[in-house]
């Protein structure tokens, strides 16, 4: 890099004095000068050295003129702080026009949310903000009890024992096949109503009541017999034990008896506390055989009704244990047994 011709030597001067220079002070890394030559930083606003005045061999200097410097140093410590005091005004220029761009664009936003929408006012906006939801009320589940376990005990199985419960329907509808309720009864002498050894196995189990229905359908009539016990275990043994067979119930004024000698077709089940037979046989006297598919098709429908009987009583007065507040469990279960199928 070429920098001109030198300029011209200067004419002798007698030595000078030079001034003492402050101590050097260190400076930060990215601050520190390049030693001499073009390109070290220079302060715009440092005054520039003057050239010294030259006269003449053994002349004094001018009155008033101070001694000139023997050769012009930079003041390095002052061209530092220089720097620093520029690269700090510009930081806080940076700074301060930062926070006047985000003071904008956060008093924009308050407008617009003030402003809420197209020429609406402050006051409007804030009238159709949406206020702070109610909090959601909160329940405690109560999940029914099993509906098996109700009707397990009689502690827990509280629900009117009628036949109005048992057999509501007038003429229930049986996998399509309709039937006719004939006559219905209630006892609590349970031997009573039983034919060969299921009396005494009704009373060693301790049998309180037998409730009975009797269904007719195309020539065949169907008496059910509902055997009641305070445990479901006493139920189950009465059904593991079970010999006889209840007695056909007649329908009421004067209607056909049947299964008082012929052979007749007998089912015997179990479900919670309740042991239920049915016994099944032809309104004219005819003998029922091992191949009949008549009867033993009544005597099923007629089983199948009475247990869905049982479960409606089961599943109300779970339903209603599990909403105790309003009202009776049992008067409800009473209600809801009636009126189901």
């Amino acid at each position: 890099m070429s920098f001109g011709p030198p300029p011209p030597p200067l004419p002798d001067q007698p030595s000078q004095p030079q001034q003492p220079h402050p101590a050097h002070q260190p400076l930060p890394p990215w601050q520190q000068p390049a030693p001499g030559g073009p390109g070290a930083p220079q302060d715009p606003a440092a005054p520039t050295p003057a050239a010294p005045t030259p006269t003449a061999p053994g002349a004094a200097p001018a009155p008033g003129a101070a001694p000139a410097p023997a050769a012009a140093t930079p003041d390095w410590e002052r061209l530092a702080d220089s720097t620093a005091s520029r690269a700090r005004r510009r930081t806080w220029l940076l700074a301060g026009g930062g926070v006047v761009v985000a003071g904008a664009v956060a008093a924009g936003v308050a407008f617009a949310v003030a402003g809420g929408g197209k020429g609406g006012t402050p006051s409007q906006a804030a009238s159709h903000a949406p206020g702070p939801q109610n909090p959601e009320p909160s329940f405690s589940p109560v999940a029914p009890p099993n509906p098996r376990d109700l009707i397990s005990s009689s502690e827990k199985d509280t629900a009117p024992l009628t036949t109005k419960t048992f057999f509501p329907h007038s003429r229930p509808v049986l996998d399509k096949r309709a039937y006719q309720r004939a006559a219905t009864d209630t006892t609590t002498d349970c031997a009573s109503v039983t034919h060969g050894g299921l009396g005494k196995v009704l009373t060693d189990n301790g049998c309180r009541k037998v409730l009975r229905a009797t269904y007719t359908r195309d020539g065949v009539a169907v008496t059910v017999g509902v055997a009641v016990f305070d445990t479901k275990a006493a139920a189950d043994r009465v059904k593991e034990q079970s010999t006889g067979n209840i007695t056909a119930l007649p329908g009421d004024n004067g209607g056909p008896s049947f299964c008082q000698g012929p052979a007749c077709r007998l089912t015997a089940n179990a479900e919670g506390r309740y042991a239920y037979f049915t016994v099944a046989g032809y309104t004219d006297g005819t003998a029922v055989t091992a191949d009949d598919k008549k009867a033993l098709q009544a005597g099923r429908d007629v089983a199948g009704y009475t247990f869905r009987r049982i479960m409606a009583r089961a599943n109300a007065q779970a339903t209603a244990s599990a909403d105790p507040s309003k009202g009776n469990a049992a008067t409800k279960a009473s209600a809801t047994i009636t009126s189901t199928g």
